[in-house]
């Protein structure tokens, strides 16, 4: 609100011009700065008045209760002239706290003043003050000089000027100095002068001429009155000598003289050349220079060559004190005839003044939750040179969330940049750099030292989001696997964690059956002992929660794998081990060299190494013949076979696995190396002898004859039957145009992923009694014969297999119709053999499809 007051008490006069000069201005200071509206007041005031003079009610001007500037403990702040005023907070006054000289404060600058501001709290609040010096009389003019001495020429004409010494008032206004008068005379007239700033100088005027003769010297006093009340003058005595006749004065060739020079000029530094010319000769026409009588200090900034004209710095020059110097120059002759010029030197600015950084108020320690645009801290920043020199700019040094920002004059606040997380700047040095734009510019820096407060805003983190460690099975209970550790960048209570094992179950049991977890290292120990085959790895998952409010958590999943040993010695698969009869692989006499004898498949329930499996043979009736893989088990020729080898062949084949210590099983394989059915049978008899029998064989070979030819006459009508019924099916089939899917026995499969049985043999041979050249072979990579002979029965079975490969398709018609002949014909070749055979024994064939 603004208002206008004026106090009786010492003529004191307040004005508040918020909505006149800066109401616009100040609202929008105070909006992004204080968030409070700020009024701004100005008082004026005398000079000279006494300690304790009332200069103005602040809280009635403010409209402020004297309880708001006490909660808000309201004090002056910054100016440089803030000693001469003090706030009486409990009356809401302020008053003069020491003596005011504005002729001290401001010199001959008008009007006088100076600015501080006023400071309030909670909320905070910035006034700022103006107070205004008023100029009282209380000095006189003065001369520089008590006595002035002209010489002047008896020839001198009329209308010559002879200008006067200025007398320097240090009062402004209508107590400066106002008039100058000359005591009264016959020859001279006192002519005054203005010039551009306002200073007054007078000339004395030649109204008559002089004449040595009858009056040689002439003694006059100059007057200087100011306007003040009471008024005030000074006076200077002029001595006026008549000298002899000299026509003509100097003349200078112009009457304003300007130049410029830069602040801080070195001393000596030329400036200017003035001229001026006497046409007078000899003595009369020498000049020389001389500053006239001007303000007293101007001549301790210059100095002028009396033979040249040349004008130098006498003394460094301060743009701040003086932007603009005024003075005249004069020219003399010998004969004592004068002219003066006017000279104005302009004094450029230079950057000589670095800003001064003020800090007003600085808030720390700040929560790291703070949001971005949360005020910190208020600086004031200052520059005495002026233009470019004195605009100052401010900035923030490295890369911090902080910004600073200028909302009105030389008022900067550090504001946050962005959301600050102490986890990642939990302290920070914020480096406040003022600089100008001069040239080369100056700076001021200022650190305020920041210290950022935690809050649990950080859950725990494992390093790895699955944990993996190993464990021996038939380990012991309660052994140590692996440890947890989860890190919070929170501090304090806040980045404690505990670790708690999350419920869930393994084949129905809970967790905590298995494993346990430590609550506050993380360790992770074996509750049980552990059996690869029946389990191979136990995953579960672990909570690490921290100590805030309200808590953070994370889970990790941990993975338990058991390492199996070798426990298990290897399983024998092919060929079965009977008790009751004896398995016989045939080799033909004509089977070339690598001729594919049998395999020997075997398994380990074990893994890894553990369960890599090697063949190798033991014993053999003829080593010499036959190899057994070292990887696969297959048995093969590795020469040609002749007449002189023996048809019965024994081969005993140990299959060890890789463990350590490693574990074995043997397999004996029986070979026969005949080309036909009779020479087998022929050999029977003595193969069978190699067989440990007791004395009652007889007695059982006929017990199983009886037997064996039960089971194969019952056989033989379930097997003709079951031909006739798929001859049927199969002619519906051969006639039919639906794809035939054929059959094909199922793989060994290895449940644990290692098995050694990598391919499927499947053996499907049609023969006759004489011949090995009559073989019918469907799609297999070799063939393999198998003779089971059966000591206890009088007849010898034969299975003959081809080895077929799983086929991607299904057969294509031609094929189907083949198959469906054979299994035709199949049952008739099989009676045929039954009667052709002569033998006491009765051979019979396991056709297998």
């Amino acid at each position: 609100m603004a208002r206008q007051d004026n106090f009786r008490d010492g003529g004191v006069r307040c004005r508040s011009f918020g909505q006149l000069r800066g109401g616009l201005y100040l609202g929008f200071f105070l909006f992004f700065l204080l968030n409070q509206v700020v009024a701004q007041i100005r008082y004026s005031i005398p000079e000279e008045k006494k300690k304790g003079s009332l200069v103005g009610n602040v809280a009635q001007d403010l409209g402020l209760d004297l309880k708001r500037l006490r909660s808000g403990r309201a004090r002056i702040v910054t100016g440089e002239n803030i000693h001469y005023t003090e706030l009486k907070t409990d009356k809401g006054i302020l008053v003069v706290n020491e003596r005011i000289d504005r002729e001290q404060l401001c010199g001959d600058e008008t009007p006088c003043s100076f600015t501080f501001e006023i400071l309030l709290e909670n909320p905070m609040e910035l006034h700022p003050v103006t107070i205004e010096v008023l100029d009282v009389n209380d000095n006189a003019p003065i001369f520089q000089n008590s006595h002035l001495k002209f010489e002047i020429s008896e020839s001198a004409v009329l209308g010559s000027r002879f200008v006067l010494e200025s007398a320097d008032d240090a009062d402004v206004g209508g107590n400066g100095l106002q008039n100058y008068v000359l005591t009264p005379n016959d020859n001279f007239d006192l002519k005054q002068h203005v010039n551009p700033d306002g200073s007054k100088y007078a000339e004395m005027v030649l109204q008559k001429p002089l004449d040595r003769e009858e009056q040689p010297r002439l003694s006059l006093k100059l007057l200087a009155v100011d306007g003040g009340d009471p008024q005030r003058s000074g006076t200077v005595n002029i001595d006026v000598f008549i000298l002899d006749a000299n026509d003509n004065a100097p003349v200078f060739n112009q009457t304003l003289y300007k130049a410029t020079v830069i602040e801080n000029a070195s001393k000596g530094t030329h400036i200017i050349t003035v001229n001026a010319s006497d046409i007078d000769s000899g003595s009369n026409g020498k000049i020389t220079y001389s500053f006239s009588k001007s303000k007293a200090g101007i001549a301790d900034l210059f100095e002028i060559d009396e033979a040249t004209g040349k004008i130098y710095v006498a003394k460094e020059i301060d743009f701040e004190k003086d932007k603009k110097v005024e003075f005249r120059v004069e020219a003399k002759d010998h004969g004592g005839l004068t002219d003066s010029s006017k000279v104005e030197i302009e004094v450029i600015d230079v950057n000589d003044n670095a800003p001064v950084i003020n800090v007003m108020s600085f808030t720390s320690p700040v929560s790291e939750d703070s949001p971005a645009g949360t005020t910190i801290g208020i600086i004031n920043v200052k520059d005495l040179d002026s233009s470019e020199n004195g605009q100052v700019r401010c900035t923030i040094e490295g890369n911090v969330p902080f910004k600073i920002k200028s909302n009105v004059r030389n008022y900067y606040a550090l504001i946050t940049d962005a959301a600050l997380d102490r986890e990642n700047l939990p302290e920070c040095n914020i480096t406040v750099i003022a600089s100008d734009t001069g040239s080369p510019p100056l700076s001021t820096t200022r650190t305020f030292y920041l210290k950022v407060s935690d809050v649990n805003d950080n859950a725990p983190v494992f390093p790895q989001s699955v944990y993996s460690a190993y464990i021996t099975e038939n380990n012991s209970p309660g052994v140590s696997v692996l440890s947890v550790r989860a890190r919070d960048p929170d501090e304090n209570q806040n980045a404690r964690v505990s670790y708690i094992l999350e419920e869930c179950e393994i084949g129905g049991s809970p967790i905590s059956v298995y494993v346990s977890v430590n609550a506050e290292s993380g360790a992770i120990h074996a509750v049980r002992s552990f059996d690869y085959e029946q389990i191979k790895q136990v995953v579960f998952t672990v909570r690490g929660q921290d100590g805030g409010s309200p808590p953070l958590s994370s889970n990790v999943t941990v993975k338990l794998l058991i390492q199996d040993q070798n426990d298990n010695p290897p399983q024998v698969l092919y060929p079965v081990q009977t008790g009751g009869s004896l398995v016989a692989e045939m080799v033909p006499r004509s089977a070339d060299v690598g001729y594919l004898v049998t395999k020997v498949v075997a398994v380990d329930v074990d893994s890894g190494q553990n369960a890599w499996l090697s063949y190798k043979l033991q014993k053999a009736t003829d080593r010499a013949l036959f190899e057994v893989g070292l990887q696969n088990g297959e048995i093969r020729t590795i020469r040609q076979v002749t007449d002189k080898d023996a048809v019965k062949q024994r081969l005993s084949v140990i299959v060890e696995d890789n463990g350590q210590p490693s574990r074995s099983a043997t397999v004996i394989v029986n070979v026969v190396v005949a080309d036909s059915f009779p020479e087998v049978l022929s050999e029977f008899t003595d193969f069978t002898q190699d067989k440990e029998y007791n004395d009652n064989l007889t007695f059982y070979l006929v017990l199983a004859l009886a037997v064996v030819s039960f089971l194969f006459i019952t056989c033989l009508v379930v097997i003709i039957s079951v031909k006739i019924y798929r001859w049927r099916q199969s002619r519906i089939m051969c006639h039919s145009n639906l794809p035939v899917i054929p059959y094909y026995p199922p793989r060994y499969s290895d449940t644990l992923g290692t098995g050694t049985l990598q391919h499927v043999y499947n053996y499907e041979v049609c023969r006759t009694t004489d011949s090995r050249k009559s073989d019918c072979k469907f799609g297999g990579a070799g063939s393999q014969n198998v003779l089971i002979m059966d000591p206890s029965s009088t007849g010898t079975m034969q299975r003959i297999q081809s080895e077929k490969s799983i086929l991607d398709e299904p057969d294509s018609p031609l094929e189907v119709s083949q198959k469906c002949q054979l299994r035709l014909f199949g049952p008739f070749v099989f009676l045929l053999f039954l009667v052709s055979c002569s033998v006491p024994r009765t051979a019979y064939f396991s056709y297998t499809t």
